[in-house]
């Protein structure tokens, strides 16, 4: 099996912060857009999904603390090499549901309408509307992001830094 905190080079009682830091210096190195390598990338990122989670990093401990020969009851699923191109939805795990406007073919929620997002995660949607390959689907998420604010919201930043590091 393999073991996600070697994946991210941290100790397996780090912080969270310490965590999320490892997975962004890695992914900076080894994300294929900045001509890393891909296989290494899935790797980081389904080690960052158990691992950024502290409800999935806590089952995964436990699945750790099983005796070798012995199979955890649930093994985490990793693509496999040369595998049909179908939606990775071993990240963010299968849609909830109830499909609303452009399902993403790229990234944790892949296999995911907007709308889907934006029930479960805002801030990745904020996220994406600001990254360059959000671009075409700025305009739709300008306008799931003003629904689930509410009336009279700008739709900026906090003042006072709230954002400042943030993804």
């Amino acid at each position: 099996m393999l073991d996600f905190y070697a994946v991210l080079q941290v100790d397996p009682l780090a912080d969270p912060e310490v965590i999320r830091a490892a997975y962004r210096v890695l992914a900076r190195k080894y994300h294929p857009d900045h001509g890393g390598d891909p296989s290494r990338m899935i790797e980081l990122n389904n080690a960052w999904d158990v691992l950024g989670d502290p409800a999935r990093r806590a089952a995964y401990d436990t699945s750790r603390a099983v005796p070798a020969n012995r199979q955890p009851a649930e093994p985490i699923a990793r693509p496999q090499p040369g595998a049909s191109r179908t939606p990775d939805t071993s990240q963010a795990g299968p849609p909830p549901g109830r499909p609303s406007g452009t399902v993403l073919d790229f990234g944790r929620y892949a296999g995911w309408s907007l709308g889907e997002i934006a029930r479960q995660d805002t801030d990745y949607l904020e996220w994406l509307q600001r990254a360059t390959f959000g671009r075409r689907l700025r305009s739709e998420i300008a306008a799931l992001l003003a629904e689930r604010r509410g009336p009279g919201a700008t739709g900026r930043a906090p003042s006072g830094g709230a954002w400042k590091g943030r993804l």
